[in-house]
């Protein structure tokens, strides 16, 4: 049942970060009034309320606003990713591409805008926001292309930039990231945000659309040079961020900005939120448990390493449970297939076989993201347990190998280790759950 467990203690974080959960605790509709975050609205015939929702769990948030705020919604506009949407009664939708953005990303970016723009100054606009939006939301500036922007992107990726890094680079990249969306309306704006960076960061949770931007077109650059991407980049995209740093483009707002005099913006959820859901559980399956602190960041091989570790250091009476919530970066280096999730098990298995300490504990590790995506595939991670390993030897395979060709899909589709969920409708980073008997 070890296996089971460990799915189960992470569905229970997932759980707790649906939107079913937490938008009724930050909407609320009282006779003539609306309480959103703790910002109270008067409900006026003459003012209007719209939705926008960008993210993975967009849909989601979406409908559990109209489920409360219902006839009162003027009119809305989802951004979410492929077969992620879900049926809305006063929002229209758009599916868009992740983590690379696509013509429809383009569309999205547009459709957000317009009604940015539509929006007078007595109207008030929800902005529900998750992660994924970054690439959901995109927009070409001048002189890009989107196969511009879709290359550098790719280009960030591959090279194992973490997230701040990679926003960063789109902010600077882009005429409505990093707080430059609040540009284009006159409207209040109350922001949701359900957070998938760690730390929670606003300014870098979908790249800051609301939220003032501290950094600037030279610490982007500073970050194409730190990864040895100047020569690779797009021409269009170097120039652009050479000219942002020469100040013949105007850089993206800053703290004390009059731009975000009519914004407010709330965390709604968090990792934190999902790992002291999956604690509890862990708990209720009898399980001594533990939170690794601090976050999970880095590279997914060495912090399996270091997590492992941690397992084997473990005092507490048995069984035990270790959990650690964070986000891994992975440098592609081969040509397979796989996420951080799948490449962080598959790292953890390498760590673990044909070790003393293997033979004498059971051990099961858990790595999975909470949106039920692990990278381009349809895995949301992987389990490794006793089973992989016996099927592993039966199979002959060598884990190192497929760890090396970043192809941990292949490796725990032929041994059993995938963990399929479907889009869970969230997205608060990773769960890694490890469990000794």
């Amino acid at each position: 049942m070890s296996r089971q467990d460990a799915i189960q203690i992470f569905l229970a974080g997932v759980e707790a970060v649906k939107p079913m959960h937490f938008i009724p605790r930050h909407i609320q509709l009282q006779e003539n009034r609306i309480e959103i975050a703790g910002q109270s609205f008067l409900l006026t015939g003459t003012a209007n309320l719209y939705i926008a929702a960008v993210g993975k769990a967009a849909s989601a948030m979406a409908l559990e606003t109209e489920k409360i705020l219902g006839n009162h919604i003027t009119a809305g506009v989802v951004v979410t990713k492929y077969h992620h949407a879900l049926t809305l009664t006063h929002c229209r939708t758009i599916e868009a591409g992740h983590p690379v953005p696509d013509d429809n990303s383009l569309l999205g970016a547009e459709a957000i805008v317009a009604l940015f723009k539509k929006a007078e100054a007595n109207d008030t606009i929800i902005l529900l926001i998750s992660g994924g939006a970054s690439a959901l939301l995109a927009d070409a500036p001048p002189g890009c292309s989107l196969a511009d922007i879709q290359q550098t992107v790719q280009l960030l990726l591959n090279c194992g930039a973490a997230i701040d890094e990679i926003n960063t680079v789109r902010k600077h990249l882009s005429l409505i990231k990093g707080g430059q969306l609040m540009a284009y309306t006159r409207a209040r704006v109350v922001a949701l945000l359900l957070s998938d960076v760690p730390g929670d960061d606003f300014s870098v949770i979908a790249s800051g659309l609301t939220v003032p931007d501290a950094t600037t077109f030279k610490d982007a650059w500073r970050i194409i040079e730190k990864y040895g991407l100047s020569e690779k980049l797009p021409v269009s995209a170097g120039n652009r961020l050479h000219s942002g740093i020469e100040g013949t483009i105007p850089e993206t707002p800053k703290p004390g900005s009059p731009v975000f005099s009519k914004v407010y913006n709330a965390l709604v959820a968090s990792n934190q939120t999902a790992l002291e859901a999956a604690v509890k559980k862990a708990q209720a399956l009898g399980y001594a448990t533990t939170v690794v602190s601090p976050m999970l960041t880095g590279d997914a091989e060495m912090q399996a390493e270091v997590f492992i570790n941690r397992l084997k250091n473990e005092k507490s009476s048995l069984p035990v449970c270790v959990l650690w919530g964070g986000e891994t970066t992975v440098t592609i280096k081969g040509t397979g297939k796989g996420g951080r999730n799948q490449q962080f098990a598959l790292a953890a298995l390498c760590t673990l076989k044909n070790g003393e300490w293997l033979k004498n504990n059971r051990v099961v590790i858990l790595s999975g993201g909470t949106d039920g995506t692990d990278g381009p595939t349809t895995a949301a991670g992987a389990v490794v347990d006793a089973d992989i390993f016996v099927k592993m030897d039966a199979l002959s395979l060598n884990p190192e190998a497929y760890l090396h060709d970043n192809d941990a899909w292949h490796f725990f589709e032929k041994t059993g280790g995938l963990m399929i969920t479907g889009p869970t409708q969230t997205n608060v980073m990773d769960i890694v759950t490890g469990l000794i008997h």
